[in-house]
């Protein structure tokens, strides 16, 4: 049941391979040889998200999971670049936690409207062989590939945003709270558990000009804290609520007890939960079994110093009040309009190995050279061209590579891999053996 609140999803994202750069020449009537006009390719698209506000969960991921930006196209000659690729700008609701699920790091923490982070980098485009032409190198044949996009498995966690949220055992009656006092429409039914994904309302709080938002968090149960039932999905939902409503069935078989459970819930989760801003509705007053109860629930509940009110949500009665009251509870205007914790984070990795490298056997006694630059070349060298080959092993020779792997062991006919690029070690001739 659990699995119809979509609060978090794993997506592959691909950003678009840049274009390949062209090694053309010109050619025009009577000029016998002319020089290198190879375009450059275009940038591949890069992948990002964006916070969009009226979204509640992460449902538009639930059957599709792989996402590709467009590739950059082609150089052609006449120095004519290739076209960019398109931007893929996917939307996620407020409160969207990105992980990258290899390493389990943050990627991003989105909270503010319109919020973007780019998850996934474009390749950059290919430089045609325009650029390659020197005084002693008249017609160069080399021309870089596009550089690949980059691609990764991202975890997605939804942690909702509202200013106001509605807890309290299964059946006390939130979502007829939030249906009340909001334009919300929550399906209701009466049996626990008929929310299984937090509904979000806006509180109409008359002439206040303040416009919080309202969510009924799912029903808790006992254990909730601890994985049982469906609490401890929703158990994050509170985290980032500035103040919290406890729906308490008045006409349940032991309000006290329903009450403390959650208290006890809440506490286990993260007990600062319980430092903040609480109002404690006891619900269904209009029924005879919770008249009789309530004189000792507001006695108990005022001796504890928590702020206390009876309501009748199907009948409308205490509504008016309970408004006020929560509106009490809220910050200023102003406050509300910033997001309810420090913007959101977008982490922004430095690569301690972008210029360097470290070379391992693979499991298959293959060697392995990593490090982002030298990959980088690597993708973007097309070694059937002779020239552009020489040109690799001059990097591997200018960044010290091929010092290391000898010294490594390398020897002729082992396969040497670079990111997605295997070779097989050939000595050079100007080595000496």
């Amino acid at each position: 049941m659990a699995g119809m609140f979509l609060d978090h999803v794993k997506i592959w994202v691909h950003a678009g391979d840049g274009g390949d750069g062209a090694a053309t020449f010109r050619q025009e009537a009577h000029v016998p040889r002319g020089g290198p006009d190879g375009g450059d390719g275009g940038r591949g698209g890069s992948v990002e998200l964006r916070v969009d506000p009226g979204l509640t969960t992460l449902r538009d991921f639930q059957y599709r999971h792989h996402f590709k930006a467009k590739s950059g196209g082609r150089g052609t000659r006449a120095r004519r670049h290739g076209k960019a690729g398109d931007d893929l700008v996917l939307a996620v609701p407020p409160g969207t936690a990105v992980y990258d699920d290899g390493t389990g790091e943050l990627v991003a923490d989105l909270l503010a409207t319109d919020q973007l982070a780019l998850i996934a980098q474009g390749g950059r485009g290919g430089l045609g062989n325009t650029h390659f032409k020197s005084s002693t190198h008249q017609a160069p044949k080399h021309a870089q590939k596009g550089e690949p996009g980059e691609e990764r498995w991202l975890r997605l966690e939804l942690r909702l945003i509202a200013d106001v949220g509605l807890v309290g055992l299964p059946n006390a009656g939130k979502s007829t709270i939030l249906g009340a006092v909001t334009a919300a429409d929550p399906k209701i039914a009466d049996y626990p558990f008929t929310t299984l994904e937090p509904n979000l309302g806006v509180l109409d709080l008359g002439d206040d000009e303040r416009r919080p938002t309202i969510a009924d968090v799912p029903g808790l149960i006992e254990g909730a804290s601890a994985g049982a039932g469906l609490g401890h999905a929703f158990l994050r939902h509170v985290e980032r609520t500035r103040v919290l409503v406890h729906v308490v069935d008045g006409a349940g078989r032991d309000p006290a007890w329903d009450y403390d459970v959650i208290r006890e819930e809440l506490r286990l989760h993260d007990p600062a939960l319980l430092g903040k801003p609480m109002l404690v509705a006891f619900n269904k007053i209009d029924l005879p079994a919770a008249t009789e109860t309530w004189p000792t629930f507001r006695a108990a509940r005022e001796a504890e110093g928590v702020d206390v009110i009876a309501i009748a949500a199907a009948t409308g009665e205490g509504l008016d009040p309970f408004r006020a009251r929560v509106a009490a509870l809220l910050p200023s205007f102003e406050e509300l309009a910033e997001p309810p914790e420090p913007a959101g984070v977008v982490v922004h990795q430095i690569d301690a190995m972008a210029d360097g490298f470290a070379i391992e056997r693979d499991e298959d006694g293959a060697f392995r050279v990593r490090g982002k630059r030298i990959e980088r070349i690597a993708a973007q060298t097309n070694f059937d061209v002779e020239e552009s080959a020489e040109r690799f092993q001059r990097s591997l020779a200018r960044f010290g590579i091929d010092t290391e792997l000898r010294r490594a062991g390398v020897g002729t006919g082992d396969v040497v891999r670079f990111g997605a690029t295997e070779l097989e070690w050939e000595p050079q001739p100007w080595e000496d053996r």
